[in-house]
């Protein structure tokens, strides 16, 4: 007869591994819902990758640079999901606005705008440091604050 201490190690390893397929589940559906095609066809991923492929000879060195210094804190295994999905918000601004390059500002505006409001604290202390002024996107700021409550 098992012991009850390799029962209880059998029932905590059943949980445990329970609710990580739950959770790795979880993140899959979330995935599929993007790939899921919207009214006109296209899915969400697909629109990030067309602004992406559009915007591409848009991007100096140096703003991809900022770009990358700014995906630092997200973790190394989601950290091209982040940049790719910056990007492509960046991207859409990019070709709303016929920009001929991607500049400091539309880069900060993408970000603000491509990134929930946790990460904005990070993005405030690194153009703290870079000496970069963020007056004048308070507005992006507080109307990203209000869409998330």
């Amino acid at each position: 007869m098992p012991s009850d201490a390799f029962m209880w190690f059998i029932m905590a390893w059943s949980v445990f591994m329970t609710v990580f397929m739950f959770i790795g589940g979880f993140f899959m559906f979330r995935k599929f819902l993007k790939r899921f095609p919207k009214e006109d066809g296209h899915s969400i991923l697909d629109w990030q990758d067309y602004y992406l492929q559009e915007t591409r000879h848009l991007w100096p060195q140096s703003k991809k640079n900022l770009l990358e210094e700014l995906v630092e804190p997200v973790p190394e295994l989601f950290r091209d999901v982040a940049r790719e999905r910056i990007a492509g918000e960046i991207g859409r601004i990019a070709l709303e606005e016929k920009a001929e390059t991607i500049d400091e500002p539309l880069l900060i505006r993408g970000y603000i705008l491509a990134t929930p409001k946790r990460d904005h604290k990070f993005l405030r202390k690194k153009c703290h440091e870079k000496n970069i002024d963020l007056t004048e996107y308070e507005y992006l700021f507080k109307q990203k604050a209000a869409s998330s409550e």
